[in-house]
């Protein structure tokens, strides 16, 4: 998932067209950079900061909720266990345990009223754009929003690498 020379050639063409287009929208790539690099300064990791924010120079991401360690778990296992999904929409449900899906189930109804805006800090100011962490969100599919799983689970190198890719 967070290997950009794994993916199939439309994944890598949709997640360059989205990291592209947030990028602009924040006034370029390196402001975009310098949030994610805010994200992964933070330890252990950014989602579980009760402050429910991250400051860069020139960018500001926050969330309307405080993630709590057990459900921050689920979720990291959950993407740890799919990590090798090719495809952009893939469905975390698909779990042979019965328990281990119930435990998504709760962790999905937890956390799908999640909402992440990641606003432009000095004169101009404004919100740059917002996103969930699941695009489908339902009692038979759930699929994690490619953004949410790049910007707080992947490596600055994915950023660059699907930044730079040529569809």
């Amino acid at each position: 998932m967070c290997n950009f020379n794994q993916q199939n050639d439309q994944t890598k063409a949709l997640t360059h067209l989205l990291i592209t287009k947030y990028a602009q929208s924040v006034g370029g790539a390196n402001f975009l950079l310098g949030l994610i690099e805010a994200i992964k300064e933070k330890k252990p990791n950014a989602l579980i900061d009760s402050a429910c924010k991250v400051d860069s120079k020139e960018l500001k991401i926050s969330w309307n909720k405080i993630i709590f360690k057990d459900k921050f778990d689920v979720l990291e296992d959950t993407l740890r266990s799919h990590k090798g999904a090719e495809g952009e929409s893939f469905n975390i449900l698909n779990n042979e345990s019965q328990k281990k899906k119930k435990k998504i189930l709760t962790m999905v109804k937890t956390l799908a009223p999640l909402e992440f805006k990641v606003i432009i800090k000095g004169p101009e100011g404004g919100e740059a754009f917002d996103f969930k962490i699941f695009e489908i969100a339902n009692e038979d599919n759930v699929t994690i929003n490619p953004i949410f799983v790049a910007m707080f689970f992947c490596s600055t190198e994915f950023f660059k690498k699907a930044l730079n890719y040529k569809i």
